[in-house]
Parts: C-alpha cells; structure tokens; sequence
C-alpha cells in the first residue's frame, strides 16, 4: 500500500482506531497488522464449524471482516497484496473470491424484552438478505424460491419495524439463505456469524434467557447441522456456550478458546508486532510501558498483547509523546463480573485477589463449557468466565483442567483495584452506624477507639498494596481506604493531599462543629508502628499542616499520626 503524499511528504499510516472494516482499513491509508496467516490456518484446519473465544477488543471483529473480504465473490485481489497470505498463491487461486458468503453480526442484539430482541435479529438478518436483492431476478430459482426470500426481506406495512417476518422464518432464516445462495451460484456457502454470544448475555442480564436460548438454538441448529448448502461456518464471541445449550447435536465443531495453542498469534498483537508499529511511529521507548500495561495474555502458547489498548496509546503518544499509559480496555466494559465476583468472595477467595493483585498465580479448575444460567452458581465458575474474558489470564497448566491464573498485565490490575475500591466503600456503608462511631471517634480523639475500628476495617478489606513499589506508593492503600471512610460523612469537608502549612497533608477534615482533622499515614516498615506514628506526628508539626484548618475558622484542632504494617495499624493522637 502506497502511503497519501502531501506537498512531496509522505504522510505515515493512520492508526485504525475503532476501524474494524478490512476495506476501509486497506484502501484509507491506515496501519495494518497482517493476520491473513489465519485464512491459510483455516483452511488446512477447518471444521464444519468453528467457534473462536476471545476477550473483547482482541480482533475478532476485524478477523472476521477480512475473512470475508478473501472468500466472497467478486473480491478486490489487491486489498491482500503484499500480504502474508498473497504468497500462498495456489491457495489464493482455489479459494479467493470463490464463495457467496453471509456475514453478520449479533453485538447489536440488545432490547430489555424478548420482543425487541427479537425485532433486532429480524433487522439482522433482513439487511444481509438486502445485499442478495439479485436473487428476487435469479433465473435458477422458481417462483416459490423467490417467495421464501421475499419473506426474508418484507417490510412491516405498520411502519413499525422495517421488517415484518414471524419467528419462525427468522429461525429458518439463515438456512433459508444458504439454500438460496446455493442453488443460485452452484457453489457452497460460507456463513460468518460474529458476536454470537451477546444476544444470550442481555438476554440473561434483561430476564428473557430461556426465550432467547430457544431463538439462537433453532436459527443456528438449522443453518449448521446437516446442511449440505455450507461449506463451513466460523463464529466468534467472548464465551464459549456449552453445546448442549445452543449447539445441540452438532458433529465436526471446532472451538478455540483461550488455552488452545491452535490460531493463538492470530487475535491480538505480539510482541514482534508491537515493536514493529512503535518503530514505525518513533515510539521505540514506549515499548517497556506498553509491556507492562497491555501485555501479559497467554493465548495457547502465545504471548498477546491487547490490540484495542496498544493502537490507542500510540494514538495518545502521537499527540502528546509524554503521556503515560491509560486504562482503555476498562471503557469497553461495564466490569460486573469483577462486582459479582467481590460480592460472591468468602474470606478465603479474598486472601486468594490479594495474592492476584501482588503478582501472583492461582491455580483454579477452568470450565470452558458454561450456560449463562450457571455463570454466577459457584466462585468456581467465575474465574473461569474472568479468564475467558480477559480479566484473567493463564500462567501455565497445572494437571487436567486446572490452570495457573494471574492478572494479565498493570491496566487490569488497575481495574481490579477500583472495583474493589468501589466494593470496600459500598460494604462499610451498609453499616452506618459502625461508620458515625469510627468518625466520632476521630472527632473526639479517642484514638484507642479509632485504632481499634481502623484495625477491624483492614482486616475486611481486600489488600490492593503493591509490595513491589517505594514505601510511599504503599502509604496510598491505606490512604485510600481512610479516605473512603470518611467519605461516608456528607457535612464534613474532607481533602486529600491538600497545600496546608510548608507542605501537602495526607488528609484534611473540617466538620459542620468547626472541628480540624489532621491525618497523616505512614507505612511502618518491618512493624515498626512506634516509630512510624512518631515520624507521622512530627511531620504534622514540622510543616504545619494545622494552619490551613486555623485560617478557615476550625476552634478545636485534633491530629492523627497513623502506622500501619499489612493489616494492622497504631493510631497516636496529639491535641492542637
């Protein structure tokens, strides 16, 4: 691909951005990462059907564009020069722009009932079959074949939904249209179905699992089992659904999750790719961050990195080359299963995040056959699900079906740390009030008492300290959670981190009683809370972070020197 000139330069590729069309992607000038490698895999590989499972925002999409861009009729050949594929060149002889192929996608699929679901899928599908309107003037169809494609596509005459089919021409829609295609081209049809699993994800969320279980089970049994139209069928989504569920009786069925080696370079970036896009954008010394931030999957026997993430912060580099790395990943999600997962954690499944978030591994048992009905039965079924989707990943196979699991990389430890933050401050406050008396506490300087509450709080908690970084980065835990605690009160001003005195004070209070607050924390290092409470107060004093709280007005000033050592602390109190 040539590069746009301006004025004799030459203007470097742009980066795909949320372009998830193999076309726009080749035609546009954007930067491409080459995984045509994965046709050729596919097809010394295939089966009648083949399902990939891969997390989010890992190429699926996009995969399965190109896919369709190479073996639909009347391709453009030159989309795939230069290309690790076009050296294949019997392969590309035989099977490029051979086939009539049907493409959809289900991500779409969202309604909070059945009925708008299902009003969903008849677009679905009624704009695929648009795109064969040839079909209605085919001179190798009779009159009857035209008819059962005109119910394909027939308007609602109501106006209502822009098309008007009963459920049970949409169940046998897709089959309908491989018979269809078929018949007409004299050659077998491939079937493209990306996001498969989203419809029974809303639908399990919204209440209407069951209705939606028996649509996709009927639409795909139809089109998949026993159908002499298909040549072969690859579907794509983030779980795999366990097939007596939707993929009853299917014979010759392929699935590629997480684990298996087969096809694992293919979704998401490795390393030599991820050098290779920073070199080309002048970002070679970005290379140690992104590793830490966005790689980190184990694919089958693959190291991955997030492509979604990667393009994004190269994208934030070349507009401010100083920029650190950012969470990207977390704003494609709405993160519940983290959610769930805390609130379903026994104390021993709690112990067991905190070895995760310290850089450790679990080895857990992975199921990777589950209903939606069974996600949420048992812990043991999440961290399958969380290794599925990304928030997990594996470090190594133990024996049988237990794998090492770890958090993959620093982004998601990162998500880990808020929604455990968000579920810590939601836990305490259900019990309002333990929280007024550890406030009151505070206000009355009775530290035995605060030390005591303070204590019994980071015994709960799950611990999101970093052993690995300065003593300072590991004070922001428990600054954290005193944080939150404080929160809890609506009239009392609290600041973090605040100019007060020579210095910034770990925490300000100031209470509707013209009551001052001074907290700072320190780590103890070793246990030592005798000297860390000392060092704390004497800081407060040195700098004196009181004289803010005195120039706003507060009568009584009360502070904190506060030591703690994993998950115990010591409070020392001092007046004025």
């Amino acid at each position: 691909m040539v590069n746009k000139e301006e004025k004799g330069t030459v203007l470097p590729l742009k980066l795909p951005v949320g372009i998830e069309n193999f076309e726009e992607i080749r035609t546009k000038g954007f930067y491409y990462v080459d995984k045509t490698g994965l046709i050729k895999e596919l097809l010394h590989n295939w089966g009648k059907v083949n399902l990939f499972t891969r997390p989010r925002r890992f190429g699926k999409t996009l995969n399965m564009n190109m896919l369709k861009a190479f073996f639909e009729y009347k391709t453009d050949r030159s989309l795939f020069d230069g290309l690790e594929i076009a050296e294949e060149t019997e392969l590309c002889r035989e099977y490029m722009g051979k086939y009539p192929v049907i493409s959809i996608s289900l991500k779409d699929i969202d309604s909070r009932e059945f009925e708008g679901a299902r009003a969903a899928m008849y677009s679905v599908i009624g704009n695929e079959a648009l795109k064969f309107w040839f079909l209605t003037e085919s001179d190798r169809l009779n009159e009857g074949e035209k008819a059962q494609f005109s119910q394909l596509i027939k308007s609602d005459s109501g106006g209502r939904l822009k098309f008007d089919m009963s459920e049970e021409i949409l169940r046998d829609s897709l089959l309908t249209l491989t018979q269809l295609l078929y018949k007409h081209y004299g050659q077998k049809v491939i079937l493209l179905i990306d996001e498969y699993d989203v419809p029974l994800d809303k639908a399990h969320r919204a209440g209407y699992y069951e209705e939606m279980v028996g649509l996709v089970r009927n639409l795909f049994s139809r089109v998949l089992k026993g159908n002499d139209c298909l040549q072969f069928a690859v579907l794509t989504g983030c779980l795999r659904i366990a097939k007596e569920s939707i993929f009853t009786g299917l014979n010759n069925f392929k699935a590629y999750s997480v684990v298996h080696a087969w096809f694992d370079e293919y979704f998401g970036f490795s390393d030599d790719e991820v050098k290779a896009m920073l070199k080309y954008y002048g970002f070679d010394n970005a290379y140690a961050a992104i590793k830490e931030w966005y790689n980190g999957y184990r694919i089958g026997n693959a190291d991955i990195y997030c492509p979604w993430d990667v393009i994004n912060y190269i994208d934030l580099l070349r507009a401010e080359p100083a920029a650190a790395p950012k969470a990207f990943w977390i704003n494609t999600s709405s993160n519940d299963i983290i959610r769930k997962f805390l609130r379903m954690a026994k104390q021993s499944t709690r112990r067991e995040i905190e070895r995760l978030i310290n850089g450790e591994s679990i080895a857990k048992k992975v199921k990777e056959e589950l209903t939606y009905r069974d996600l949420y039965k048992s812990i043991e079924n999440v961290w399958s699900v969380m290794l599925t989707t990304g928030y997990l990943t594996n470090r190594g196979k133990a024996e049988g079906n237990t794998y090492l699991l770890a958090i993959p990389n620093q982004e998601i430890r990162q998500i880990f740390v808020e929604q455990i933050q968000e579920w810590f401050q939601e836990e305490t406050q259900k019990d309002q009030m333990k929280l007024d008396t550890f406030c009151e506490a505070l206000v009355s300087g009775n530290a035995e008492a605060v030390e005591r509450q303070f204590t019994a709080y980071l015994k709960k908690t799950i611990s999101i300290r970093d052993t690995a970084v300065r003593k300072e980065k590991k004070e922001n835990f428990y600054h954290g959670i005193l944080l939150g605690l404080l929160s809890s009160r609506e009239n009392w001003d609290v600041s973090s981190n605040a100019e007060s005195g020579t210095g910034y004070s770990d925490i300000l209070v100031e209470t509707e009683d013209e009551i001052g607050i001074v907290i700072e924390v320190k780590y103890a290092e070793g246990g030592d809370f005798d000297a860390g409470c000392r060092t704390a107060l004497k800081q407060i004093q040195d700098k004196d972070y009181a004289a803010g709280l005195v120039e706003d007005g507060m009568e009584k000033i009360v502070k904190y020197g506060i030591a703690c050592y994993k998950k115990n602390c010591r409070v020392v109190y001092a007046k004025g």
